[in-house]
Order: C-alpha cells, then structure tokens, then sequence
C-alpha cells in the first residue's frame, strides 16, 4: 500500500464518516425495518415541525443566485481572469444534468404530473384547471428552485477552489468564518456531515433507479419483479460504475453523461412526434406562463388554511430538501468541471437550461399523459398509484413501438444510474482526501462499495417512501452548513469590489468624460 493510501486512512474526515456509514450499512441489511422506521420517523418530524423555515430557506437559494448572476459580482471568472473553461459548453450542461437529476426525470416524467393531476393540493382533482396546477408543481419541484440549490452549493465551492486556490472541501468556506482549533473542528464536522449527506442522497435515489430498472426489465425483457433481480441489477450497477470510476471525470463521467442526453432526447423526442404533438407543444407553452405566474406563491405555499400541511411535508419540502441532500454532491461535482466561467455564466448555465429542459421534459411526458387520461381512455393513473418506479414503462407502451421504447429507457435509466454513481464515488473521495481533484482508485473503490452495502439496505425494504427518507436524511443538519458556507462566502466575495473613489478624486475624469 502507497503511503498516499495510507495517508487516507488516517484522514479525520474519512475515519469518521466511514464508521458512521458502515454502522448504518450494516443495520439497514441487518434490519432493514429497523431503519426504516427510524429513517421515517426522523424525516416525517422534521419535516412537519418546521416546514415554515424549510420552504423560506430552499426559495432564498434562488434569490440568492438571481442576485450573484445578476448583481455586482456577475462578472467574475472562476479561476484567473484570463482562464477558459475546461469543458466544452455543451459536455458541461450534459454532465452536470446527468448529475443532477437525470434518473430522476425518467421515474417521475410520466407520474408526478398525474398524482398532481389526480389529486391536487386545495383544488377539485381530473380538470383542466388541475392539469394546468399539476404542471406548475412539477416544475416548481425540478425547476428553478432545484437547480438554484445546486447552483449555490457548487458556486461556494467553485470560487474558494478556483478563484482563491484553496481546497476543494465543504469546510473551505466555513474556516473562512472561523480560526484556529475552532476553524478545524467546524471544519471536520462539516466535512464529516457532508459525507454522511451524499452517502444517503445517493443511496437513497440509487434505491429508487434500481426499482425502477427492474420495472424497466419487466416490461423489456420478462424478467421478475423478485428483490433478488434488484439486488442482481445493484450488483450489475456496481461494477459498471466501479470500472467507470477509474478513467477519470474527463473520460468516464464526461462519455457517459453525453451518451445520456442524446437517448435522453431521442425517446422525448419519438414521444413528442409520435404522441399528439401539437397538444404537447402547446401544454409546454402553457406551462411556461403558468409556471412564471405561479412561482412566487407557490414558493412560500404551505396551506395552513387548508390543514394539508401534510402535502406539503410529503412533496414540496421533500422535493426541496432533497436537492439539499445532493448539494454537496453536486456541488463539488460541478464545481470541478466548471473551471474558468464568469458567474454570471455559471448561474445561467446551471439554472436556466436545465429547468428549460426539465420544463419540456415534463410538458412532454405528462402532457402525454393527461392526454392518455382525458381523451385516450385512460387506465394509466391505476398503474401509476399502483407503484410509481412502473410509470414510465406503463406510459411508452401507449406508443407505437413501445417495446423498444422500453428498451432503451431501461438502458437510459442504468447508464444515467451508472453515472450519479460515479460522480458520487469522485465527489466522496474528493471530500475525503483534503479536495484531492484527482482521487485516488482505491479511494473511490471503497467509497464504491460502501455505497452498494448501504443501497442494498435500502431496496430490501421495497419501498420508494423509505428511499427517499434515506435520501433527504442527511440534508436536514447539512442545512446548517450551506447556511454558514453562504456566509463565508458571502463575506470573502465582498472584497472583490473595488472601492468607489471619492467623488472630489473623480471630479476631472468625470468632467471629461462629456457624455458621461
């Protein structure tokens, strides 16, 4: 063993959270049960108790980055002045969406949309009017608002990286705000609290892929819907991203995530062309206004009136706080492959494309869907209550050519599974040997199966809602975290601005100036 390996042994950060993560590893195979109650019981009150601070904090995020794109600061590159990107513009938005959410889109494309539909928040479910609120909240899920999340966490990481040439670590940030022993131990425990917050995110909705990709092969290729295919599919998955994880983000994560985008818009595409296209065109932009005119209320939406805070706990606060849970993870993944951009850019690129594309997505599949239900004959919403990870599959084989739809959904679904793994593997390992850029293989292998052991727990359960418990545990304390990082940042990023001159030492050039 090297010494560098053995150097990461030793590493606080690392000790720590590995022995937190493989006591939970062994509990959730051990009792999954157990766990699950646990990881139930802890979300739900959290969750509830404080929903108010929750949806106020997630709806700054985007003020935040509307502010930093738009405001004084706009105009600064991540990296030297002169610096140019690393990647290409069109890889980068591919590898960060395949990321971020891709998955994600494929399990929910088809059913968010329709439990909205079905049953909206405060409203007579099955209209028209409740089609339009259903779009809205979709969009309000994967929108804006998620990507801002991410867009914050990375763009903290980014310029503590590459603007100042520190670490690339969590607790960069915050020993910006404090010094000596006080500085280590905050930053430790960040580290260690954001190791334990990608841990359970990505378990979480590795959990979640995986029981879809066997709906996925069920309606593909006959196989069964048993937990041994799942754990079959997991093990599949494992060493797939275990021998992607070793060539590196400029090969592995960069091949994979373009490959992604183009199946991705290639089944959205037959969708749209070989659906009703001029209704699906038309529900996408409708649900542009509608989303715009919407926005803000539904961002400090919580329904006391109604008494459906329990909606809101079980949907909107998820949703949000489980991008949180992805934030370190995203955060220092896009924060490494977006070297070189002005701010500016880098908010416009992670914000506003990605929710154009997830906007489309969403007007596509469930506009399809809505359709299907209202004028089609219906039958697709019993599949999608029945189990949600089925949707997508239901859904395609309404289609001409559904079964090789299904096909490559399922293979879409793997690889873009494939990649999140990946990139989650990196980013622990980054996080793990001081914001190493460039981690060592054994480094992620460990992380690699430690992840596996932990996703395992997960599926033996069978349960979506206990996924996505596994997945926003780890953000509720993270959140105290990316609060003081904003700070840090917030606090060092105000030195960037020149002081204004006197106006007496201006008064000549001003003079001078004529027009100005």
């Amino acid at each position: 063993m090297s010494s560098n390996a053995s150097k990461l042994t030793i590493n606080t950060v690392f000790t720590v959270s590995m022995a937190c993560c493989a006591g939970i590893g062994v509990w959730g195979i051990v009792s999954p049960d157990g766990m699950t109650g646990t990881m139930l019981g802890f979300t739900n009150y959290s969750l509830t108790g404080v929903s108010w601070a929750w949806l106020f904090i997630c709806s700054s995020f985007l003020f935040l980055s509307i502010y930093m794109a738009f405001g004084p600061y706009g105009h600064i590159r991540l990296g030297k002045d002169d610096e140019e990107p690393e990647f290409s513009t069109v890889s980068w938005i591919a590898m960060l969406f395949a990321g971020g959410m891709g998955s994600g889109l494929l399990l929910w494309g088809p059913a968010e949309p329709m439990y909205h539909y079905i049953s909206p928040p405060g409203m007579e479910g099955g209209t028209a009017a409740a089609a339009r609120q259903a779009l809205v909240i979709t969009n309000l899920h994967w929108g804006f608002h998620a990507w801002a999340i991410y867009a914050i966490c990375a763009l903290v990481i980014a310029y503590f990286t590459f603007r100042r040439g520190q670490p690339s670590m969590i607790s960069t940030p915050i020993k910006a705000l404090f010094n000596g022993r006080t500085g280590d131990a905050m930053g430790n425990v960040a580290d260690t609290l954001a190791v334990l917050s990608v841990v359970f995110g990505l378990a979480g909705s590795l959990a979640m892929g995986t029981l879809a990709v066997r709906s996925g092969s069920f309606y593909a290729f006959g196989t069964d819907e048993s937990v041994t295919t799942a754990i079959i599919i997991l093990g599949i998955l494992f060493v797939c991203y275990m021998l992607s994880a070793t060539t590196g983000v400029d090969k592995g994560i960069k091949i994979l995530s373009n490959v992604n985008m183009v199946i991705a818009i290639l089944i959205m595409l037959l969708v749209l062309f070989a659906g009703p296209t001029r209704f699906l065109l038309e529900t996408f932009i409708d649900s542009i206004g509608n989303y715009f005119a919407g926005m803000i209320t539904m961002s400090f939406k919580l329904f006391p009136f109604e008494d459906l805070g329990g909606w809101s706990a079980g949907w909107t606060l998820t949703y949000l706080i489980w991008w949180i849970a992805w934030g370190p993870f995203i955060g220092i993944f896009v924060a490494r492959i977006s070297r070189g951009r002005t701010i500016r850019e880098f908010c416009v690129g992670v914000i506003l494309v990605p929710t154009l594309f997830s906007m489309l997505w969403f007007a596509v599949f469930g506009g399809a869907g809505f359709y299907i239900e209202m004028f089609a004959g219906g039958g697709l919403q019993e599949i999608i209550f029945e189990d949600a990870t089925k949707a997508l599959f239901a859904f395609l084989g309404y289609f001409p050519g559904g079964h090789v739809l299904n096909i490559l959904a399922v293979t879409l679904m793997f690889i873009f599974l494939v990649t999140s793994a990946d990139s989650g593997t990196f980013v622990l390992s980054m996080m793990t040997t001081d914001g190493n850029l460039n981690p060592p293989v054994m480094q992620k292998m460990v992380w690699g199966t430690l992840i596996a052991a932990i996703t395992t727990g997960t599926i033996l359960s069978e349960s979506v809602a206990v996924a996505k418990a596994m997945a926003i545990t780890g953000a509720i304390p993270f959140t105290v975290i990316v609060l003081l990082q904003i700070v840090g940042f917030m606090r060092e990023i105000k030195k960037e601005r020149a002081p204004l001159k006197p106006i007496e030492a201006r008064g000549e050039a001003v003079g001078s100036s004529g027009a100005s």
